[in-house]
C-alpha cells in the first residue's frame, strides 16, 4: 500500500513509478485504488496494461475488499491510497490496508525536507495504535527528492525501524495536468513512458518487494445469478468513462454487453436496458446533443426500456445541460452564498427525465453516500439500501411533480434528501454504485423476455 501523508504528496506519481520498477525488476503488476476513484486508476492502467480493482470498505466492506483485490491479472498488487493514510470517514487507506494486512509505504512530500521527512513517517507509524488501526508503516518513499546530499539526509534520519524505498526525482515530465473533477484521465494525458523510466530509477524495487506479503484469503463469494439471454448497452466514450472494472465483469457475466459511443455518432443499439455510467458529458454537450442515441434512447425509454443512469448519465437523461460560463464564482453582494458567474451554453439533452441540469465553478457534492429505496426500483428493492459515493460539480432543477427512487440517508443526492429521479423505467442518480452493491444484478434481472 502506498499511502500519502496527505493529498497532494505526489502518490499517483509515485504509484506509476512504482509500477514501472516493479515491472522492470521483472514481475507483472496488478494495480488498485483505495476510495472510490476513476480517474487515478486510468493513469494505473496506462502503465500497467490492465485494469485497476476499486477497495472500497464502504462500498463493498472487507470480505468484499478481499474478493476484489484478488481478481485480476498480474503477480504483484500495488495498491494507492486515498487522501492521506489515516483520513477518511467511513472508508480510508489505513481501513483498507488493514483489511487487506498490506504493509505501508508512506508517500512523504520530500521537496522541502530531510529529517522532517523521517519524523513524518514516524509519527504515521505510532498513531496507528492511537487512531485503533492494525497498520503498519514499513518506511518511506521520498516524493519530490533530490539525489546526493539530500537523499543522504532522508535516508540517514530513518530510524532502523523505517526503511527507505527510494525516492522519486522532481522531474517535470511527471506531472499530469488538472480540471474540475481531478486530474485527466489516462488516456487522455499519460505519463511519458521515458520519463517514468528515468523516475523509476532511484525506486528500490527489490526492497519493496521483499516486503510484500500475503493477504488473507477471503471468504467464498455468493454465486451470481445465472446468464441470461439479454443486451445491456453500455455508453462508453469521451462523455461516459466512470465505470468499476468489476461492474463490467459483473454485467459481461450476467449478460451481453454491447458497447456504443454517443459522442462518435453512435446510435443506440438493438438491447434490452441501458447502463449510462459517469463522466464529462459538459465537456461533449455539443457532440452528446446531437447524437441520434439520444434521441432514440427517449423513445425507447418512453416504451418502457430499463435505463440507468448514474451521475453524467443523469446529465445526459435530462432535459437540458448548461455548461459553466467562463469568470469565477463572485460575492452576491447580500452576506449570503456567492453568487456564480455567467452560465455558458445550454444543450438539450435526452428529455426522459424531468430536470435542467447546470454546472458550477465549485463542486456541490463530494462524499460516501447510502441511499434507502422508497419503493421497488431498478437497482434495489423496496426499503433495500445502496451504499455508493458521489462528486459532481451539477445541480438539477426538477419540476415540481419529479418522483424520486431513495431518500438519502447519508449525502447529498438531487436535492439533500432525495436521489433517484425517476421516469417510465428509466433511474438517474447522482450516486455512483460499485457491483458489489447488487445493483447490477437486480438491473439484470429486472429486464422483461
Amino acid at each position: 500500500m502506498l499511502a500519502g501523508a496527505a493529498s497532494g504528496v505526489g502518490k499517483t506519481v509515485a504509484t506509476l513509478t512504482v509500477i514501472r520498477a516493479i515491472e522492470r525488476a521483472g514481475h507483472a503488476v496488478q494495480p488498485a485504488k483505495a476510495g472510490p476513484d476513476f480517474i487515478d486508476p486510468s493513469h494505473h492502467a496506462a502503465v500497467a496494461g490492465r485494469p485497476s480493482r476499486t477497495l472500497d470498505t464502504w462500498l463493498s466492506g472487507p470480505e468484499g475488499v478481499r474478493r476484489n483485490y484478488r481478481r485480476g491479472g498480474g503477480g504483484v498488487r500495488v495498491v494507492e491510497g486515498v487522501m492521506g493514510l489515516y483520513d477518511g470517514e467511513v472508508s480510508s487507506t489505513a481501513s483498507v490496508a488493514e483489511a487487506l494486512s498490506l504493509p505501508v509505504v508512506l508517500v512523504v512530500d520530500a521537496s522541502a525536507g530531510m529529517e522532517s521527512v523521517a519524523a513524518t513517517a514516524l509519527g504515521f507509524r505510532e498513531y496507528a495504535d492511537r487512531a485503533g488501526r492494525d497498520v503498519e508503516v514499513v518506511g518511506v518513499l521520498a516524493s519530490r527528492a533530490g539525489g546526493g546530499r539530500h537523499e543522504r539526509g532522508i535516508r540517514e534520519a530513518l530510524p532502523d525501524e523505517l526503511a527507505y524505498f527510494g525516492r522519486v526525482p522532481p522531474l517535470p515530465g511527471l506531472e499530469i495536468p488538472e480540471r474540475h473533477l481531478g486530474l485527466h484521465m489516462g488516456e487522455e494525458s499519460p505519463v511519458d513512458g521515458e520519463t517514468l523510466d528515468e523516475a523509476a530509477e532511484p525506486v528500490r524495487a527489490e526492497r519493496l518487494l521483499d516486503v510484500a506479503r500475503e493477504p488473507p484469503r477471503p471468504a467464498a463469494e455468493a454465486a451470481p445469478g445465472s446468464s441470461r439471454d439479454v443486451r445491456v448497452a453500455v455508453a462508453r466514450d469521451d462523455a461516459f468513462r466512470f465505470v468499476y472494472p468489476a461492474t463490467r465483469e459483473r454485467l459481461r457475466e450476467r449478460a451481453t454487453v454491447v458497447a456504443f459511443a454517443p459522442t462518435a455518432g453512435d446510435d443506440l443499439p438493438d438491447c434490452d436496458a441501458v447502463y449510462l455510467p459517469g463522466g464529462y458529458p459538459e465537456l461533449h454537450a455539443d457532440r452528446l446533443s446531437a447524437s441520434p442515441a439520444l434521441a432514440t434512447l427517449a423513445d425507447r425509454a418512453s416504451e418502457g426500456l430499463p435505463v440507468l443512469g448514474e451521475c453524467g448519465g443523469l446529465m445526459a437523461l435530462a432535459e437540458s445541460l448548461t455548461t459553466a460560463g467562463d469568470g469565477p464564482d463572485v460575492p452576491d453582494g447580500t452576506g449570503g452564498e456567492r453568487a456564480e458567474a455567467d452560465a455558458g451554453e445550454t444543450y438539450p439533452m435526452a428529455g426522459v427525465l424531468p430536470a435542467e441540469v447546470t454546472m458550477h465553478d465549485r463542486y456541490r457534492a463530494l462524499d460516501h453516500v447510502e441511499l434507502r429505496a422508497r419503493h421497488g426500483t431498478l437497482t434495489a428493492g423496496a426499503g433495500g439500501t445502496l451504499r455508493g459515493h458521489e462528486f459532481h460539480y451539477s445541480s438539477a432543477a426538477v419540476e415540481g411533480d419529479a418522483r424520486f427512487a431513495f431518500d438519502v440517508e447519508r449525502g447529498t443526492g438531487i436535492d439533500g434528501d432525495r436521489d433517484g429521479l425517476t421516469e417510465h423505467r428509466t433511474l438517474g442518480t447522482y450516486a455512483h454504485v460499485h457491483a458489489a452493491s447488487g445493483a447490477f444484478d437486480r438491473l439484470v434481472d429486472s429486464i422483461e423476455t
